[in-house]
């Protein structure tokens, strides 16, 4: 036993800090716990090694035998491993030869922890040893690290993940990520220290990076010569820049590259083509996108699923349940390796035509569908699927000849920027198609309509009502007026609503609504008559009641459950308007108990103004103006603005000026300020509880804090509603550079979320 205390100690010492990765260390160890083999599995680079050897100096403890690591990454035929393995645990020069036998003996009876580094190149050879010695060595627990698993009976799979990219309080200055750079970059650059800004800077670079540990070190190891802006700047072109690891690393870990052509070379001739032509993909995708767009000359349908497989197992791709479908990515840094060796090949131009033929369908299917059964199911796959929408729509305004494909697809993802809540996203996409061609034709033609409709929602009047005269006057050359008309009366009765002409709203309206019926168009009744309710509840016309019952009716009738909880709120609209105060709120708090937060921010917004008047009424003067405050901020998030909104505006101007007459001024602003620094989360959990009222956070920071004119130029960005990618493309940076603004006024003033930023700038706008 005294041999084997001694031989407990034949890991090697750290030479750099362990940074993070509690809870993979402690899931790490139940496994151990449980099983007798452990594979830590995952992508070159992701720090597997790192993990195991940390993992066996926590538990060595409990392995008098020891605990021995074998490193096999110099290997190059499966049946070295037992030597290998052998001569590592000193079993004698007269085992080389016929090893396994004499392992089996010496393992007999030892309670030891082996650790087999680096197995996928020699698969084969490390499955077949191991099932051997944990059949005949009972004491024996095995911990493996490899980018496939060994598919050995009993194997417990651990895939490592990226390190995490925020800290408990959502700030990048917490995460494990920025630590692990900033006590590498420390280590070339002792005068290296994080604040606010420098962890921001650090913190997008990481995102870029996607939490890699050994891209991170790499992007560390650059700060002899860069400052950490410039190496952001330069993530562009990675491969070149992360080329400079240690001497004294295996050449698979000195260059990013490196790391990544180890997992290239593992692959089959098929798999890596399909690894080429799925980085046309944006943000994940799923099988049925992985068939459509990559089985081509070289690989067949049918053979997708098992190639994907096979790039799965060997940590080339992610994969991760959501709703009903498995749903598989690519790291960034592996999306670009692809993207090199696509652009090589002399198919990207093809492959990111069948890229965007795909996603046109897929709108269109949505589109078709939208008012029925499956209507909360599409929100959610464009929602998945916004990044290759966005990709696939950049590409067809960008190729020559393709007007129609590109108004057809903006038109096609109406409901889109309505759910997601992005109005400025949406109409820009609609405009860059429209601006490729202004003859006649009926695409064109819906598309205005389309951008004319979320130019309305957005408040913005003066545009839609220029894309509403386009678009007579495209019916008029189309000879299409019949055909055309229902779409120009819908939008006409619209404006009206928008603009606070009621009377002209319901004639125009009505009309609508009877036009959509004869034409089976059940989804444009139902929307026709919730704006219907709208327009009458601002006169007090008993018809509200009627169009609103429609509404539900419809809903009901085609099992549109997300249409349904506009309905609920209409009808809550109604019993407002007849003074049935509590029921109204339960209404709408049923209808914004059933939304889906993240991608219906103008629906939650509407609710959260309604619950503000139906507490005002109540007499909870407090919590109607927290409310308030949370409605102004939802609205700003969700790219609109009361201002456009007449329908709306009316009862919140007679709401607000009940507030500010029954509270003291100071109570009321407070109120307000509270309710505008809640998260959207929060908001509707404070609506949803009317038990009176939970204490919101604390108003954020004043205006004293240190923001740059560029961060006040973003936050004001933000306020309008606007995406890190509309950012970007407004003040001509990248994405990322918009991110780390974003980042660091959240930071900066303490704040968790969006929202909250945007309250602040329209608060403190100089």
């Amino acid at each position: 036993m005294g041999g084997h205390v001694r031989e407990a100690g034949t890991l090697p010492a750290e030479l750099t800090r362990f940074i993070g990765r509690r809870r993979e260390l402690s899931d790490a160890r139940a496994l151990l716990s449980r099983g007798r083999l452990v594979t830590l599995t995952g992508p070159g680079g992701i720090g597997k090694t790192r993990l195991a050897l940390r993992l066996g100096a926590d538990v060595r403890r409990s392995f008098p035998g020891g605990v021995w690591l074998v490193e096999l990454a110099a290997l190059t035929a499966g049946d070295q491993v037992a030597q290998t393995v052998a001569a590592r645990l000193r079993v004698g020069r007269e085992a080389l030869s016929d090893p396994l036998p004499r392992l089996v003996e010496h393992l007999a009876g030892r309670r030891m922890l082996l650790v087999l580094d680096n197995c996928e190149h020699v698969l084969d050879g490390c499955a077949q040893l191991v099932a051997t010695l944990l059949a005949h060595s009972p004491e024996l627990v095995v911990l493996a690290t490899s980018r496939q698993a060994l598919a050995v009976s009993g194997e417990h799979v651990f895939p490592v993940p990226p390190m995490t990219l925020s800290g408990p309080e959502g700030s990048a200055e917490h995460s494990e990520a920025v630590a692990l750079f900033a006590d590498r970059a420390a280590a070339v650059r002792p005068d290296y220290t994080l604040t606010a800004q420098s962890a921001a800077v650090a913190g997008e670079m990481c995102r870029r990076l996607d939490g890699v540990p050994l891209a991170i070190e790499l992007a560390a190891a650059r700060m002899r010569v860069l400052s950490a802006p410039q190496i952001l700047s330069r993530l562009d072109d990675r491969f070149r820049l992360l080329d400079t690891g240690p001497r004294t690393a295996p050449p698979r870990q000195r260059a990013l590259r490196a790391a990544i052509d180890w997992s290239h070379d593992l692959c089959t001739h098929q798999e890596r083509l399909l690894w080429a032509r799925l980085s046309v993909l944006s943000g994940g995708f799923d099988l049925e996108a992985a068939e459509e767009v990559c089985s081509d000359a070289g690989i067949d349908r049918e053979d997708v699923l098992g190639l994907i497989a096979g790039l799965v197992d060997k940590s080339v791709l992610t994969c991760e349940e959501q709703g009903t479908r498995m749903r598989y990515g690519l790291l960034e840094s592996l999306r670009h390796y692809g993207q090199e060796q696509l652009a090589a090949s002399g198919e990207e131009t093809a492959l990111r035509a069948r890229h965007r033929d795909h996603y046109h369908r897929m709108a269109a299917q949505a589109e078709t569908a939208w008012f029925g059964p499956d209507q909360l199911a599409w929100f959610t796959r464009l929602r998945l699927e916004h990044a290759n929408f966005q990709a696939a729509l950049a590409f067809t305004t960008a190729e020559p000849g393709q007007a129609e494909t590109a108004m057809s697809l903006a038109a096609s993802l109406w409901s889109h920027p309505l759910g997601y809540g992005s109005f400025h996203e949406g109409r820009r996409g609609l405009g860059a198609a429209l601006a490729l061609d202004d003859g006649p034709g009926l695409l064109r033609a819906r598309a205005l309509f389309v951008d004319g409709l979320v130019a309305v929602l957005q408040g913005d009047i003066r545009a839609a009502r220029t894309r509403l005269e386009e678009y007579r006057s495209m019916a008029e050359a189309l000879g299409a007026q019949r055909e055309l008309a229902r779409g120009a009366v819908h939008l006409d009765g619209l404006l009206a609503l928008f603009q606070a002409d009621f009377p002209g709203a319901i004639t125009l309206l009505d009309e609508a609504c009877t036009l959509h019926l004869a034409a089976g168009d059940a989804g444009s009744a139902a929307v026709a008559a919730c704006m219907l309710t709208s327009a009458c509840v601002n006169v007090d016309d008993p018809q509200a009641t009627h169009y609103a019952e429609r509404f539900l009716a419809l809903c009901e009738e085609h099992g549109a459950a997300w249409s349904r909880t506009h309905a609920l709120w209409a009808l809550g609209l109604d019993h407002y308007r007849r003074g049935l105060y509590p029921r109204a709120g339960t209404l709408v708090r049923r209808a914004l108990r059933d939304k889906p937060l993240s991608y219906d921010q103008c629906g939650v917004a509407q609710c959260l103004e309604v619950l503000g008047w139906c507490a005002a009424a109540a007499g909870l003067f407090e919590r109607a103006a927290t409310l308030l405050g949370a409605a102004d901020a939802a609205w700003q998030v969700a790219g609109s603005t009361l201002t456009g909104l007449g329908h709306l505006q009316t009862g919140h101007q007679k709401f607000e000026a009940r507030l500010r007459k029954d509270m003291d001024a100071a109570a009321f602003e407070a109120a307000t300020r509270s309710g505008r620094a809640l998260t959207l989360e929060q908001a509707v959990a404070y609506a949803l509880d009317d038990s009176a009222a939970p204490t919101p956070p604390p108003p954020a920071q004043d205006a004293s804090a240190p923001l740059t004119r560029r961060e006040r130029e973003v936050a004001a960005l933000v306020a309008e509603g606007m995406t890190n990618k509309d950012i970007a493309a407004r003040l001509t940076i990248s994405r990322r550079t918009a991110e780390g603004h974003v980042d660091r006024i959240l930071t900066k003033m303490g704040f968790t979320s969006r929202t909250q930023i945007a309250a602040w700038s329209a608060t403190h706008r100089s």
